[in-house]
This record gives structure tokens, C-alpha cells and sequence, in this order.
């Protein structure tokens, strides 16, 4: 079908003719399988997307599936050439009635290069008035495509509450030199779960954590408020002078037994008796829920824990005083370095031809182009890093073992 008799045919939401359903079909498959994409010319597959689009471009419904779904298959991709056609029917989306055909498109610009677009995002991240959905869904697309102008953004950003977490967070996506000096500028000031991000965005980048481990030395920020897994992640970084100053970040190995047997007289069905499953909720929380879910609640990096053997002490145990102890390979750590500095750690959630997607402590979901990758190694260790138990209190440890042995959920402490 050419292109005059694609607009003779009426298409809607409800009846799509033949030939239209055929090619949307195929669409939908090209956007949604970036490998099947792969595999036919890219520049022809774009050429049928915009022309699909411009076919059906009076039905908003339908053209912010597509274009939903191409932003899927696009994801973790920059400056992508643009398809022939594309600038053209961008301008008609641009007038649309419809926001998300608009929101959409613009977003979709901004993949193919377009500066246009770019600024259209930035102006629409500092207008107080726009709605916050709309900016924080800007702010991701920028930072995402790593714009640099976004940097110059994110320190107006911290000093709106809506907005705080995803600018830490930003930090971490685009270098900027003064990133450390802002945010622990703030650090006092800010609520536990905001240091917590300030501490895994410094430990992103190498100058990050550098200054990060001036802080700690200069006693701005507690030993004690370093989590166990960016310990391990900043004595990898810095080596020898972060272990001088924060001690050996040691691999449980031969301990094993000694540390398994010290817990074992610590917890007993006494001191179980007399533990408070309510506080151990709230140490999981803190300490765990990042990466593990429990009655339907936590992160997704590591085994969902609701079904697992956590009426068995010994279980408990191995599983956290030696979490390396016997990983899945589904569950090794992953650490990538990028082309521009940033380090991530996480388990791989998913690969093609063209990006790798991590789960991470910090985020559900991390895109990394493959051409953005400078090194990449896969650690037989878990994420989960050993002698978590060693940084609690033995009330902390008796009440988070009361929790974990829970047969369904509690309130959590206040």
C-alpha cells in the first residue's frame, strides 16, 4: 500500500482495515523486539514506522502506542539518525490536541538528535507551573540521553521537595565537577533516604568518590552511614586508600563457620521470645529492602525472600553472613564501567545486540548502550555484600531474624 491510498483508508481505534492491521502488526513487532529490528535495515524499518504513523496520525490512540513502543526499542540509545519523513510529521505531532502525542514525540525527537527537542525538555523541567509529572517524565528523558544542559538544572532542583531524589540521582548520570560539593553541602540537612542517595551517587564516579572519601576522613559523613555494598563498591574504586581509612572490607571465606556459630549462641529461643518482629521490620527496611522483596514489598534485584526457607535459622544464617556463598548465575554481580566514568554495579536483568539492563540497589532499572560500555566484568559474588550482620547491634540482629522467620507481615516500628 502506498501512501495516498494508506489515507484513503478510514482507520480508527475500533476498525482497522486489512492492510492497515498487516503493517501495524508488523510495526509493533519492530518496536517491541529491537532484535527482530536488527536483523532487517534499520533506516527501512524506521521508514515504515514514521510512515505507519503518518497513516494513522488523526488517531491519537493509536500513534501513542507506536510511538511508545519505538521509545521502548530506543531505549538506551542516542542521537540515532533520524528517519526520512520524521521531521515532518514531528511538526504535525507538535500541534497535536492530544499531550502524550506531543509529550511523545518530542521525546522521540530528542533520541533522533534533535536540539529543538532538547530545549523544548529544559524548558519544560524549569517552568514551576508545568504539571510535576510532566517535568520529572523531562528530567528522565534528559538525563537518559545525557544531556549536559541538565546539569546546570539539577542544583534548582534539590530545593524542590518533588523533585530532591531524582536530582541526587542525576548526579550520577552526568558528570559535573561540582556535584560533590553541592550535595554534601546539603547532606546534613537532608532525610535519611536522600543521604542514602547522596552516598550511592558520590560512589558512582571515581572523582565522586574521592571527595566522598575526603568527607568521611574529615568526619562530614559517619563511617556508619556507609552501606556494606558501597563499601565494597568504594574499596574496588579507590583501593588502598579507602580501606586505610574505613578498614578491610573482608570476604567472609574461611569465617564462615566461626561467624554462623557466634550468631547461632546470640540467637536463641529465648532471646527470639523476647524480640520485637515490628522493629526487625523496620532493620529490614533499612538494611535489605533495597534489594529484596518480602510480603510483596522491597526492591527486585535479589530472590524475592516470601517464599523462601526462612523458617530454618541455618538458612538465615549462611545466606547472611556469606551471601557469595552459592550464587546463581542470575544473581552475580555485574559491574560496568562507561565510556564517560560512571560506575554500576547490579545483576543483569536483560541484554540484546544493542544494551544491557541492570537491576540495581538504587534503581529498578538501568539502561546501558553497549557502545557506552568501557569494561565490563561479572563478579561470582552476590550483590548482597558479607558482614551486613557485623555493622547491627545484637538487639538489631535478634529482632531482623524475629522478622525474617515471620509467617505473615507485621506493622512495622515507628
Amino acid at each position: 500500500m502506498n501512501r495516498s491510498s494508506a489515507h484513503r483508508c478510514n482507520v480508527n481505534i475500533n476498525t482497522i482495515c486489512l492492510t492497515h492491521l498487516q503493517r501495524y502488526l508488523f510495526v509493533i513487532l519492530l518496536v517491541s523486539a529491537p532484535h527482530f529490528a536488527s536483523a532487517i535495515d534499520e533506516a527501512e524499518s524506521f521508514a515504515l514506522l514514521v510512515e505507519t504513523l503518518d497513516a494513522v496520525e488523526s488517531e491519537p490512540n493509536i500513534c501513542s502506542s507506536m510511538m511508545r513502543g519505538m521509545l521502548s526499542g530506543l531505549e538506551g540509545r542516542r542521537n540515532v539518525t533520524p528517519p526520512q519523513g520524521w521531521a515532518a510529521l514531528s511538526k504535525k505531532f507538535g500541534q497535536s490536541k492530544d499531550r502524550n502525542v506531543r509529550d511523545l514525540s518530542i521525546k522521540l525527537s530528542q533520541i533522533f538528535g534533535d536540539r529543538d527537542a532538547t530545549q523544548r525538555l529544559i524548558a519544560l523541567l524549569k517552568d514551576p507551573a508545568a504539571d510535576d509529572s510532566q517535568r520529572l517524565a523531562a528530567l528522565r528523558s534528559l538525563l537518559d540521553q545525557q544531556s549536559k544542559e541538565v546539569s546546570d538544572v539539577l542544583e534548582a532542583l534539590l530545593d524542590e521537595p518533588a523533585f530532591t531524589l531524582a536530582a541526587v540521582r542525576g548526579y550520577a548520570s552526568i558528570a559535573d565537577e561540582s556535584a560533590p560539593s553541592i550535595l554534601l553541602g546539603r547532606y546534613e540537612r537532608f532525610s535519611p533516604e536522600l543521604r542514602r542517595a547522596v552516598i550511592e551517587t558520590l560512589a558512582s564516579r571515581k572523582d565522586y568518590a574521592e571527595s566522598l572519601l575526603e568527607a568521611i576522613a574529615q568526619k562530614k559523613i559517619s563511617r556508619e552511614d556507609i552501606p556494606a555494598q558501597i563499601a565494597r563498591s568504594l574499596s574496588e574504586i579507590l583501593g588502598s586508600r579507602f580501606v586505610e581509612l574505613f578498614g578491610e572490607v573482608r570476604s567472609m571465606g574461611a569465617d564462615r563457620e566461626q561467624a554462623i556459630a557466634k550468631y547461632k549462641a546470640m540467637i536463641t529461643a529465648e532471646t527470639l521470645a523476647n524480640a520485637d518482629a515490628s522493629r526487625g521490620r523496620a532493620i529490614f527496611q533499612k538494611t535489605c529492602a533495597a534489594c529484596h522483596l518480602l510480603y510483596g514489598e522491597g526492591g527486585n534485584v535479589g530472590p524475592d525472600l516470601t517464599g523462601s526457607n526462612r523458617a530454618n535459622l541455618d538458612y538465615i544464617l549462611l545466606n547472611s553472613v556469606d551471601p557469595s556463598y552459592d550464587v546463581p548465575d542470575g544473581y552475580k554481580t555485574v559491574q560496568i564501567l562507561t565510556v564517560e566514568g560512571r560506575v554500576l554495579n547490579g545483576v543483569l536483568a536483560e541484554e540484546d545486540a544493542i544494551r544491557v539492563v541492570l537491576k540495581t540497589a538504587e534503581q529498578p532499572r538501568v539502561v546501558v548502550a553497549k557502545d557506552d560500555i568501557e569494561l565490563r566484568t561479572v563478579s561470582p559474588k552476590s550483590m548482597m555484600p558479607d558482614g551486613q550482620l557485623d555493622q547491627m547491634k545484637p538487639r538489631e540482629v535478634i529482632d531482623l531474624i524475629k522478622y525474617l522467620r515471620t509467617t505473615e507481615q507485621v506493622e512495622m516500628a515507628k
